[in-house]
C-alpha cells in the first residue's frame, strides 16, 4: 500500500516537472509580449513628452513595448511593472554644474494620466528631468507602487497629499536642490506610508510643516531620512521617539540650535550616518556623540562649535567620514587622529587649530581625502609633503591645502602620491616653477595652484595629463608663450582658469583644440590682436573671461552663435570694434540667468534687445549711440530678470523712455556720461528693489518725479551735472531712509535745504554743491549718525552680480577741489559739500559734532559769523573749505588739533589775526589764506605789526609793573621819524633858500666870535 502511494506521488512529481519544463521552454522560445493596452498607454505618455535627446526613440508601434528603453515587464504576466526614465547623467558629474550632458538629456513636457492604465506598476523613476508644474495628484492612484523617484524633475508648487494613498511605498525621493520651488504645508499624508524605508524631501520648503518630526517618528520601518535645505523650524520633540530602525539622518542646511537638536538626537544610537552641518549649533563639541559608536559618517561642518576636539572622538574607530570644517574649533588636532584607521575622508578646514599632526595623518593607510584648508601650517610645502608621505602616499586621492601659509618651492615630492586625483593648494606663497613631477600622477583630474608665486613658463608637459579636467593656475607670475603643443592630449579638459599671468597664446589659425571647455578664463593673457579663431570650436562654454586680452579686432558673426547656455561672458577692456547683434541670445540651463560684460571697448551702433534671462549687462565706456528706447521697451511682454544695468560713458541720446515698470528686478542702474535729455520718467519709481541710481552728467531737466520716493531701497543716488530744477523734495529724508550717498551737485535746485534730510541715519555723502540753494545750514545736520563716529570698515558697498562675482558701488566725490572716484574704500568716505550756493547765516556749531566727517566744503556762499571754535573736535577732518564767504573773527586755535587735516581754504573772507601754529597749517599754500587780514606762516606777513611785538622778542616779559608795557618799537620809530623831519626842515630850507643860508652862516660866525672872546678873557 505504501509502495502504491509512493508510485502515485512520484508520478505526480514527474508530471509537474514536465509541465514546468514546458512552461520554461515556451517562455524561452517565445519572447515576452506586452499587453496592447499598456503599449498604447505608454505611447500616449510619450506623446506629451519633449525628448530632445531621443531617449525614447525605441518607443514605437512596431516593437514589443517590453523591449523599449526603460520599460521592464513581468516575466510571467507580461504586465509593465517598472519604468526607468530617470536621467542617466548626474548633474555633479561635470565640473560645470549642472553638466551639459545632464541638461541635454532631460525629458520635459507633461506627464499624461495614461500611466494609470499601468495598473501593475511597482517602480517609477522620473528623476533628473524637467517637467515643470505641479506633481500630478493622479500618481497617488498607482496603488502598487513601491518605488517612486521624482527628484530634481523640475516640479514646483504644493506637493499633492494624494501621494499618501501609496500605502505600499517603500522608497520616496522628491528632493530637488537645483530649483527649490516645491513646498508642503504639512506632512500628515506621510503617516499612511507605514512601509516607507527611505524618505528624501531635501530642498523642499517645509517651514509651515510643524508636524515634520512627529510624522517621521511614526514611520516604523524608516531607515533613511533626508531633510536637508528644508527651512525646518525647531519644535518640541515627541516624548517617545520611535526611530529604532533609523540608520541615516540628514538635517543639514537648516537653522537648528543646540537646545532643540541635542534634546533628542543623541538618543539615536543606531545611527550610522549623521549630517547636521550648516546649522546654528554652537558652544563646546557635543559630548552626546560619545555614545554613538556605530557612526561611520559624521558631518558637523559650518556651525559655531568653539572648543577643542575631545579625545574620545578619536576612539570612534568606525568613522569613515568626518567633516568638522568651518567652525571655531581651537587647540590642536591630537596625534590620536592616527587611531581613525577606518577613515577615508577627513576635513578639519577653516578652524582655529594651531597646526596639524601631519605624521599621524600620514599613517592613515585608508585615507583617500584630506582637507586642511585654512589651517595656519606656516611651513615649507616640501616639509608638509614629506610629513604626509607615510602609507598615506599609497592611498591619498584628494589633498586640499588652500590658505595654509605655505612657502617655498613645490618639489618633486608630490610625485610620491601616485593615486592623487585632486590637488588644491591655492592662496599660499608657493614659489618656483610648477614641478614636472606632476606628470607621474597619471590619474590627476583637478589641479588648483592659483594665487601663489609660481614663476617660469606655462608647463609644456601639461599635455601628458590625459585625465585632467580642471586646471586653476591663475594669479601667478607665469610668463612666456603658450602653444598648441601644451594642450596636445588634454582631451578631457573642461575648466581652464589661468587669468592674471603674463602669458601669450600663439597658435596656428587652423588650430582645433582637443578639448571642449566649459570654463574659459584667460584674462590678462595676450590673445590678440586678432580675435581668437580657435574659439569657434568651443561650443560648450558657460563661463568665458577674456578681458584685458589685447584683442584689437571685430567679433566675427560665428561667435554670437557659439554657446547660448553661458552664465557669464566677459570681453571687457579690449579694443573690440563693430556692432553687437540686435538680439543677444542666451539660455543657460535650469532657468539660471546670465551676465554679459563688454565694457571698455569700441563697440558702436544701437543697443541690443535683451532676452529675459540676462541679469547683468555692462556696455559702459563704448561708443553706442542712439536712443535707449528700442533696448528698454522691447519684448515688454516677457518677464525681465535684469538686475544690473551699466550703459555709462557712451553716446546715447534722446529721452529716457517710460518703460521701467517691466524691469522690476533692477537694483543698479548706471547711465552717467551720455547725452540723455528730457525728464526722469515717473515709471522709475516702480523699481522698488533699486539700490543704486547714477544719471550723472547728462542733459536731464525738470523736477524730481515724486514716484522716486517709492524706491525705498536706494543706497546711492547720483543725479549730478544735469539741469534739474525745483526745490529739494522733503520725501528724500522721509522715504529713502536707507540711503548712504546723495549727489545732486551742478543742477538748478533752489530753496531751503529740507530739514527732513536730518533723519537719514546712514548718510555718509551729501553733495549739493553748485546749485541755487538758499537759507541757513540746518543745525540738525548733527543727526547724521553715520558721520558722527569714526568709520573703520573698508568692506565695499556691493550688490549681487550674477553667479560669479559682485558689483561694487562706485561714486565720484569732489574732495580738495579734485574729482575722485571711490569704490573699494567708499565706506570710509564721509563728505558734506554745499559749495557754490546762496546759503546764509552762521555755520552751525552743531556740525562740529560730526566726529567722523572727513571732508567739509562750504565755500562760495554768503555765510557770516565765525568759524565754530569747536572745529578742533572733528578729529577725522581731512579737508575743509570755507573760502569766498563773509566769515569774520580769527581762525579758531583748536584747528591745530586736526592732525589729519591736509587741506584748508579760508581765502576771501573777513578773517583777522594770526594763523594758528600746527604741524600742517604752515605748509599749506598761501593762496588758501588770501583776501583776509591774516598774518603768520605760510603768509609773508609775520605779524610783526600786531600788539607792538618785536619779532624774536619774548612775548611773556617779566618785570612789568601794573601791566604797563613800554612800546619800544614805536618809541624808536618815532625818534627816527622826528630826526628826519627836523633835519630836513632845517637843512632843506638852507639848501633851497639862499637868503636863509646867508643869514644862517652869519649867525654861526657871530656865535663863533663870541665864544672865542669868552675863551680869550
Amino acid at each position: 500500500m505504501i509502495m502504491d502511494c509512493s508510485k502515485k506521488v512520484g508520478t505526480i512529481v514527474i508530471l509537474e516537472l514536465l509541465c514546468l519544463s514546458v512552461l520554461v521552454i515556451t517562455s524561452c522560445c517565445n519572447a515576452i509580449s506586452c499587453l496592447e493596452s499598456e503599449s498604447q498607454a505608454l505611447l500616449r505618455f510619450k506623446q506629451d513628452l519633449v525628448d530632445t535627446s531621443d531617449r525614447l526613440v525605441s518607443w514605437n508601434n512596431g516593437r514589443n513595448c517590453c523591449d523599449w528603453t526603460g520599460v521592464v515587464c513581468d516575466n510571467l504576466t507580461s504586465h509593465v511593472i517598472e519604468l526607468h526614465l530617470g536621467n542617466l547623467n548626474d548633474p555633479n558629474d561635470d565640473v560645470i554644474i549642472p553638466g551639459k550632458a545632464f541638461e541635454g538629456s532631460r525629458l520635459s513636457g507633461k506627464i499624461n494620466s495614461s500611466l494609470l492604465d499601468l495598473k501593475h506598476l511597482e517602480y517609477l523613476d522620473l528623476s533628473g528631468n524637467n517637467f515643470g508644474g505641479q506633481i500630478p495628484g493622479f500618481l497617488g492612484s498607482l496603488q502598487n507602487l513601491r518605488f517612486l523617484n521624482l527628484s530634481t524633475a523640475g516640479f514646483e508648487g504644493l506637493i499633492p497629499s494624494q501621494l499618501g494613498n501609496l500605502t505600499n511605498l517603500q522608497y520616496l525621493d522628491l528632493h530637488d536642490i537645483l530649483s527649490g520651488f516645491l513646498y508642503a504645508d504639512n506632512l500628515h499624508w506621510v503617516t499612511s506610508l507605514e512601509q516607507l524605508q527611505l524618505l528624501d524631501l531635501s530642498g523642499i520648503t517645509l517651514s509651515q510643516s510643524s508636524d515634520w518630526l512627529q510624522v517621521t517618528n511614526s514611520l516604523p520601518s524608516l531607515t533613511v531620512l533626508r531633510l536637508s535645505y528644508c527651512q525646518l523650524d525647531p519644535i518640541p520633540p515627541p516624548r517617545n521617539l520611535n526611530f529604532s530602525s533609523l540608520g541615516t539622518l540628514d538635517l543639514s542646511y537648516n537653522q537648528f540650535t543646540n537646545s532643540f537638536l541635542f534634546s533628542w538626537i543623541f538618543g539615536l544610537n543606531s545611527l550610522v550616518s549623521l549630517d547636521i552641518s550648516h546649522n546654528r549649533l554652537q558652544g563646546p563639541f557635543p559630548d552626546g556623540l560619545r555614545n554613538m559608536t556605530s557612526l561611520s559618517y559624521l558631518s558637523l561642518a559650518k556651525n559655531q562649535f568653539n572648543s577643542s576636539i575631545p579625545n574620545w572622538l578619536y576612539s570612534l574607530n568606525q568613522l569613515q567620514y568626518l567633516n568638522l570644517a568651518s567652525n571655531n574649533l581651537q587647540g590642536t588636532i591630537s596625534e590620536n587622529v592616527g587611531n581613525l584607521t577606518s577613515a577615508y575622508s577627513l576635513d578639519f578646514s577653516y578652524n582655529n587649530f594651531t597646526g596639524a599632526p601631519l605624521r599621524s595623518l600620514g599613517s592613515l593607510c585608508s585615507l583617500r581625502s584630506l582637507v586642511l584648508d585654512g589651517l595656519k601650517l606656516s611651513k615649507n610645502v616640501s616639509e608638509v609633503l614629506e610629513s604626509l608621505s607615510g602609507c598615506l602616499s599609497d592611498s591619498l586621492e584628494s589633498l586640499f591645502l588652500s590658505k595654509c601659509l605655505l612657502i617655498g618651492p613645490l618639489t618633486n615630492q608630490l610625485g610620491q602620491f601616485k593615486k592623487l586625483r585632486n590637488i588644491y593648494m591655492p592662496r599660499n606663497s608657493i614659489s618656483g616653477p610648477i614641478p614636472e613631477s606632476l606628470t607621474s600622477l597619471t590619474s590627476l583630474e583637478a589641479v588648483d595652484l592659483s594665487e601663489n608665486q609660481f614663476n617660469g613658463t606655462f608647463p609644456d608637459w601639461l599635455g601628458q595629463l590625459r585625465e585632467l579636467k580642471i586646471l586653476w593656475i591663475g594669479e601667478n607670475l607665469l610668463e612666456g608663450v603658450v602653444s598648441e603643443v601644451h594642450f596636445s592630449n588634454v582631451t578631457r579638459l573642461r575648466l581652464l582658469q589661468a587669468s592674471g599671468n603674463r602669458l601669450s597664446l600663439k597658435v596656428s589659425p587652423n588650430w582645433i583644440p582637443p578639448f571642449q571647455l566649459g570654463v574659459i578664463a584667460l584674462s590678462s593673457w595676450n590673445l590678440g590682436p586678432s580675435f581668437p579663431h580657435w574659439l569657434r570650436f568651443q561650443k560648450d562654454f558657460v563661463f568665458m573671461d577674456m578681458s584685458s586680452a589685447g584683442i584689437v579686432d571685430t567679433i566675427p558673426d560665428w561667435f554670437w552663435n557659439l554657446s547660448s547656455q553661458f552664465f557669464y561672458m566677459n570681453l571687457s577692456h579690449n579694443q573690440i570694434q563693430g556692432k553687437v547683434p540686435g538680439t543677444l541670445d542666451t539660455i543657460p540651463p535650469l532657468g539660471y540667468t546670465s551676465s554679459i560684460d563688454l565694457n571698455s571697448n569700441s563697440f558702436e551702433g544701437s543697443l541690443p534687445c535683451l532676452p529675459s534671462n540676462v541679469d547683468t549687462l555692462d556696455l559702459s565706456n563704448n561708443s553706442f549711440s542712439g536712443s535707449i528706447s528700442p533696448f528698454l521697451c522691447c519684448k515688454l511682454e516677457e518677464p525681465k530678470n535684469l538686475g544690473n544695468l551699466r550703459l555709462s560713458e557712451n553716446h546715447l541720446s534722446g529721452q529716457i523712455p517710460d518703460c521701467w515698470m517691466s524691469w522690476q528686478s533692477l537694483f543698479s542702474i548706471n547711465l552717467k556720461n551720455n547725452n540723455l535729455s528730457g525728464s526722469i520718467p515717473s515709471s522709475m519709481g516702480s523699481l522698488t528693489l533699486l539700490q543704486s541710481l547714477h544719471l550723472r552728467k547728462n542733459n536731464l531737466s525738470g523736477v524730481l518725479p515724486q514716484s522716486l520716493q517709492n524706491c525705498s531701497s536706494l543706497l546711492a543716488l547720483d543725479l549730478s551735472e544735469n539741469k534739474l530744477e525745483g526745490s529739494l523734495p522733503s520725501w528724500i529724508g522721509e522715504k529713502l531712509s536707507n540711503i548712504m550717498i546723495i549727489s545732486l551737485r551742478s543742477n538748478h535746485f533752489e530753496g531751503d535745504i529740507p530739514t527732513t534730510l536730518c533723519s537719514l541715519n546712514y548718510l555718509t555723502i551729501l553733495d549739493l554743491a553748485h546749485n541755487n540753494l538758499s537759507g541757513n545750514i540746518p543745525k540738525c545736520f548733527t543727526n547724521f549718525s553715520a558721520m558722527a563716529s569714526k568709520r573703520n570698515s573698508s568692506v565695499p558697498i556691493s550688490y549681487a552680480f550674477g553667479h560669479f562675482k559682485s558689483s561694487i558701488e562706485t561714486t565720484l566725490v569732489v574732495i580738495k577741489g579734485i574729482l575722485l572716484e571711490y569704490s573699494n574704500t567708499l565706506r570710509l568716505v564721509t563728505n558734506i559739500d554745499l559749495a557754490d550756493n546762496n546759503l546764509s547765516g552762521e555755520i552751525p556749531e552743531e556740525i562740529t559734532n560730526l566726529l567722523g566727517l572727513r571732508s567739509l566744503n562750504l565755500s562760495t556762499n554768503r555765510l557770516t559769523g565765525r568759524i565754530p571754535k569747536t572745529i578742533g573736535n572733528m578729529g577725522s577732518l581731512e579737508s575743509a573749505d570755507f573760502s569766498y564767504n563773509h566769515l569774520s573773527g580769527e581762525i579758531p586755535p583748536s584747528i591745530s588739533n586736526l592732525t589729519f587735516l591736509s587741506y584748508l581754504n579760508v581765502a576771501y573772507n573777513n578773517l583777522t589775526g594770526k594763523i594758528p601754529l600746527s604741524t600742517q597749517l604752515q605748509s599749506f599754500d598761501p593762496s588758501n589764506f588770501a583776501g583776509n587780514d591774516l598774518c603768520g606762516l605760510p603768509l609773508r606777513d609775520n605779524c610783526s605789526s600786531i600788539n607792538g611785538v618785536i619779532p624774536g622778542a619774548d612775548e611773556n616779559r617779566e618785570g612789568e609793573e601794573d601791566g604797563f608795557e613800554v612800546d619800544w618799537l614805536w618809541f624808536f620809530v618815532s625818534m627816527a621819524l622826528g630826526f628826519v623831519i627836523a633835519f630836513w626842515s632845517v637843512a632843506g630850507s638852507l639848501l633851497f633858500k639862499r637868503s636863509w643860508r646867508l643869514a644862517y652862516f652869519r649867525m654861526l660866525d657871530n656865535v663863533g666870535n663870541k665864544i672865542r672872546g669868552c675863551f680869550c678873557h
